[in-house]
Order: C-alpha cells, then structure tokens, then sequence
C-alpha cells in the first residue's frame, strides 16, 4: 500500500484520519501545518497527500503545488468546508486528483485513496482538467452537491459538449451557463442568453435563425439571428422545455447539422456556436408524455448538471448571506451588520425562491434593517412580507417614506432598481413618490 501524508490543522480530524488509515493498512505521516507538509515532501517522496485547503499563512494549494513539483505524478487529494468555485478551479488546474468537501465520511476518503492508487498504477485515468485564465465568479457554497457540479464545470467547459442545467427557478442556472463560457476557448467571444419561455413560438425561428428582408410582411431589413450573432460563442437557451412540438425539429436540426436558415433564405450557411440549455421543469417526464422530442432530448443532454435547491444545501446559507451582506455593504456605501439570531433565522427557511428569494431580501435587508441590524425580528417581518404578498404589488409599512427614501439614496435614484428592492412595480413607485411630493 502506498505511504500516505495527511496535512490537518484540526487535531481531532487529523487523529481519527491517520487512525481510521493506518487500520486500513496505510502508512501515514500527519503534520499539521504548511512548513511541515513543505518540509516533508522536499525530503521524502509521497505518492499520496491529502491534505486540507485553509489551513494557516498558506493553503493546501501552496502543499499541492509543492508536491507536483517533487514529484509530478503524485495525487494530491485537496479537503475543505469552505470551497468555493475559485478554489476548486485552481486546484484542477494544479493538478488535484481529488477535491473532498467537509465533513465526509471516511468511507469516501478511502475510497478515493483507493482510486488515487490505481491511477498511479495506471489501472485507472486521471480525470482532472486543466483551465486557463480563471475568472473570479459569484458562485457561492461548499455543501458536496455544488463540490460536484464546480468539478463538473471544470471538466465540461473546456470542451464544445452540449450541456444541459436542470433546477428550480432561482438556483442559478444561467450564472453556471455563464461559468462554462468564461472557463472555454470560447470566453473572448459573446455569450448569448435567450429566455425560450417568454418568445411567441411564432417569433423564435426568427429570432434564433434570423429573417431576410421580405420574408413577411413587415420584413423591411434583414435581420441576423441569436446563432449568426454569437459565432465562435455561446448561446444559452433558457427555459427550453417551453419551445413547442414544431420548432423543436428545427432546433434538432441545427444541433445535428450546425447550420440555419433565415427565414426567407434559399440556403443554409454553417455557423460554430455552443449551446447550453436550461429548464426547470422534467423534461424526461415530457418526452415520456409526448410533450418533448426524445431525439432532440438526447442531442441536449450530452452532459447534465442538477443544480439542487437552496433548502437542499442549508450549510451554504450562510456563506451565501455573508457573501451578499459585504457586496451590498460596499454597493451602497453602508456598513450594516448581521446577528446570529437574524442567520439562525435564515438557516431554518426554506427559500422556496432558491439563491434569487435569497439575494432579493438580502439587498433589502442591508438598506433597510432598523438601527442597520440584521436581527431575528428583521429576518422574520421580511419572511412574512415575502410569504404574504404578491409580488406586483405590496403595500408598505407606516414607515414607507422613509424605506423609499433611503432605497432610493442607496440606488442614488434609479427607480428600477428602487422599485425591484421595495418589492413593488415601477409605477406603484411613481405614484407613491407622488403622493410623497418628490
């Protein structure tokens, strides 16, 4: 079995992995620092490290990156409870075997030692990927789920595959889509969103494909299509389970031939573009219903990512809410501050709005908390104000003048964005400013 070196600053972890291990038949060296773990592996050679990623002046990058240099086949296997999409990126283009999320349970450590030793056998390929230019991103958690699909990114974007993104409204598909874009070949180049649900089936041909001058009646111009206009990009089609029965053989058609046809157009011209779709609905139930084109389900669903729920992976929750508490903090010149009473609130919701509900009251809260608190009963009236209303309109508390007042000096007057953190329309807005007299 091979000699194995664990680096974990917490001493508990540290003991029940070299014990656990050592049982198993494994040889381990443990250390609990850096200059330690750096130490050791200038003077011995591991063909495993695990090691953790925070740990103290240095991370477990700077232990991945020292251990590849001594030794470039060593599989490095990276832990942390505090992962995020920039660490995992680093850590596939250091090289990492393996990127395990805390806490997990020994039988997954072991397990992934045990792949790590066929690789180096040559029993088993090396999965990781390597990306270039690493941009920085919103994409917050560490629970193992979002550990997954981060490494899933990170595999999939440096390929031209069709990707699928499946999950409830709010959970962050586009930005995921957008994440797959930065971390291609294809970054300099346009990354085209386009909402399926909310184009008349009659105007997306057109609007995907493009129109001639002359086509129809009103046709005055030619017009280029999304799929003209994001060549050498990405196009991604959200909502693709609401395109109907008729344009999705048109659509099956491109993936298959890469090639469109302007309506109006005598030929079809070839066009280099990927495609990345979205849905939150079952579009497996669809296609079993007859509802969704089987042939064009599987040229969409060459890889799949599941984005889970917020209420799924609660332990993001409040790396989420720091996250969004500092960003709006700085946005708007402030300097409000969270209580654990007013997080312990937050944890125990469950977010039916996903990341989205999430970041909506987060905004509002940072503006208009009293006293600039977040506490238990700020969280609670906001909870209710959002389970309670309907989101077109909503009438304010007494202290609305005020609450508009102060949005509005945060948004240095942009009614849009006023009106979005008030949670009512624009013209509800317009007439109470009104009333107000400003």
């Amino acid at each position: 079995m091979s000699k194995l070196l664990i680096v974990e600053d917490d001493q508990s972890v540290r003991n029940t992995m070299v014990t656990v291990l050592e049982l198993e038949g494994y040889a381990v060296d443990a250390v609990a620092s850096t200059r330690e773990a750096l130490d050791r592996l200038s003077a011995q050679h591991y063909p495993i490290v695990i090691s953790d990623i925070y740990l103290d002046e240095r991370t477990g990058l700077d232990v991945l990156r020292t251990a590849r240099e001594h030794n470039p086949d060593c599989a490095v296997i990276l832990m942390t409870g505090r992962g995020s999409m920039e660490t995992v990126m680093k850590a596939t283009q250091g090289g990492a075997f393996e990127y395990l999320a805390k806490p997990f349970e020994m039988a997954a450590m072991i397990d992934t030692i045990k792949r790590a030793e066929k690789t180096l056998t040559g029993e088993e390929e090396d999965e990781a990927a390597s990306i270039d230019d690493l941009p920085e991103t919103e994409m917050i958690g560490s629970s193992p789920r979002m550990i997954e699909i981060y490494k899933t990114i990170s595999k999939v974007a440096p390929t031209d595959a069709t990707v699928l993104i499946e999950g409830e409204t709010g959970t962050g598909k586009e930005l995921i889509a957008r994440m797959i874009h930065r971390n291609s070949n294809r970054a300099p180049q346009a990354f085209v969103p386009v909402d399926c649900g909310s184009i008349a089936p009659s105007l997306l041909e057109s609007e995907l494909f493009g129109t001639l001058k002359g086509a129809y009646t009103g046709a005055d111009r030619d017009r280029m299509g999304v799929f003209e206009a994001a060549s050498n990009g990405t196009v991604f089609l959200d909502e693709i389970g609401d395109i109907d029965m008729g344009f999705q053989l048109k659509l099956l058609r491109f993936l298959q031939e890469r090639e469109i046809r302007p309506l109006g157009a005598s030929r079809a011209r070839k066009v280099d573009v990927r495609v990345i779709a979205a849905t939150n609905k079952d579009v497996q139930k669809m296609v079993d219903d007859g509802k969704f084109r089987e042939d064009l389900w599987y040229r969409l669903n060459v890889v799949r990512l599941t984005v889970p729920p917020l209420c799924d992976r609660a332990s993001d929750i409040p790396l989420l809410v720091h996250y969004f508490l500092k960003r709006y903090n700085e946005r708007y010149r402030l300097d409000t501050r969270l209580t654990d009473s007013g997080l312990k609130v937050m944890e125990e919701y469950s977010w039916p709005g996903n990341v989205r509900q999430l970041q909506h009251m987060m905004e509002r809260l940072t503006i208009l908390a009293p006293q600039a608190r977040i506490d238990e009963t700020a969280v609670r009236q906001a909870i209710e104000q959002m389970d309670s209303r309907d989101h077109s309109s909503e009438t304010l508390a007494d202290t609305e003048a005020e609450q508009i007042r102060r949005v509005l000096t945060a948004t240095s007057g942009n009614k849009s964005r006023a009106s979005k953190i008030l949670g009512i329309e624009r013209k509800t807005l317009y007439r109470k400013l009104e009333k107000m007299g400003l």
